[in-house]
């Protein structure tokens, strides 16, 4: 299962037009296609990939799962409670032992851990039992013509007809709704830029070998700026007062500093100095989980631009790696869509840009949340409360 982030959500002019691309998005779908594959014959797809392209139909389920992204509306804790289920748990580590050669080749090579690239095998598609039943090419073309927001899906369009066009992949290839294929839910980008034939047997199959999966996912993520032998989120414990206006991913001081504030390991123990920084994330607000947040964590956020999502798949793979469970602790109430919805609305009327208002509490509305709360007087966390909305 592949989860899109509503950050990516702004809508994008029709007629704007990319480098070397014809008419981006819309207007009729056969002429539109036309300049397609144009495009795509420029970029050297022969006759097997632009059949294909001519036999692509629009896929209205693509366009009404696009709109649709519910599952975001959730807190950290629903979300992640949901995801890192006890069958991911065991299913995990047994997939980390019995494919042991192939992860420690993939950590050799790459420097990222099993844990990692499990938790992600485990999230998107249950580790290859459900990769998405939408005909990949007629889901891109779609979404590309569609004009919410194209730029996300015509880059994939041409690396699709290449793949399709060598045999890589058949025409009628099925995957996720948004494009991605396999057992990762790799882009046809990555596939054609990162893929990996692990087995030896000339081939770069995605969807029904698990050494090319396990070793292309691993070249994805260090693609992304993965560091080796570095962490990725630490839980902590944070105090009842510290300066909350220093929390948040983006700000990495050293854990010398996060310390001396009072953050602390989960039992209370003192954090160990690795001389490296971190981000202090707060997905519920200061009364919430609490997560040091290194530099690899934002690798995560390269995968999906969900800050939920992301936390969640970073928090899998630490439980992967040995962690116990989060600790949820007792975070302030937060709110319900309707009033996520009110509460962007006075933001937006406030100047903020807060992308669409969809309820949905995304990385633009967590800033413009922080700044009210600064402005405001409240503890900057970045949490919306009953409070923070009557105070606007």
């Amino acid at each position: 299962m592949r989860l899109r982030s509503q950050a990516l959500a702004a809508l994008f002019l029709c007629a704007t037009a990319l480098p070397a691309m014809a008419q981006e998005c819309g207007g009729d779908f056969e002429t539109w296609k036309q300049g397609v594959a144009a495009e795509a014959k420029a970029a050297g797809v022969g006759a097997v990939g632009l059949d294909a392209l001519e036999d692509a139909r629009i896929d209205e389920r693509a366009l009404a799962r696009d709109r649709a992204q519910g599952v975001f509306t959730q807190t950290f804790v629903q979300f992640s409670n949901r995801m890192i289920s006890a069958y991911r748990l065991k299913q995990g580590a047994a997939n980390m032992k019995k494919y042991a050669d192939i992860f420690a080749r993939a950590d050799q090579q790459f420097g990222v851990q099993a844990p990692v690239i499990t938790a992600f095998w485990a999230l998107e598609t249950d580790f290859g039992a459900v990769q998405g039943d939408f005909h990949t090419l007629s889901a891109l073309v779609t979404l590309s013509h569609d004009c919410r927001r194209p730029q996300l899906f015509r880059q994939q369009l041409v690396p699709l007809l290449e793949l399709i066009d060598r045999g890589v992949l058949p025409a009628d290839v099925t995957g996720a709704w948004a494009g991605e294929i396999g057992q990762t839910q790799i882009l046809p980008s990555d596939y054609l830029a990162r893929g990996i034939d692990g087995d030896g047997d000339g081939k770069i199959d995605l969807r029904g070998s698990v050494p090319d999966v396990i070793m292309t996912t691993g070249n994805k993520v260090l693609s992304r700026g993965w560091k080796r032998d570095e962490p990725w989120i630490q839980e902590v414990r944070v105090p009842e007062e510290m300066p909350w206006d220093q929390t948040g991913r983006t700000n990495k001081l050293p854990l010398t500093q996060w310390a001396q504030w009072g953050v602390t390991n989960p039992d209370g123990s003192p954090l160990v100095d690795k001389g490296l920084k971190a981000g202090l994330a707060l997905p519920m607000g200061r009364r919430g989980p609490a997560f040091l947040t290194y530099e690899n964590f934002d690798v995560y956020l390269e995968w999906n631009q969900s800050f939920t999502y992301a936390l969640t798949a970073a928090n899998l793979a630490a439980r992967l790696a040995g962690a116990p469970p989060l600790d949820p602790r007792n975070p302030e109430p937060g709110l319900t869509n309707e009033q996520m919805k009110e509460l962007q609305t006075k933001l937006e009327a406030r100047g903020y840009d807060v992308g669409t208002v969809d309820g949905i509490l995304g990385t633009n509305t967590r800033e413009a949340i922080r700044k009210e709360q600064m402005r405001l007087g409240m503890p900057v966390d970045g949490w919306p409360t009953p409070e923070l909305l009557e105070k606007l």
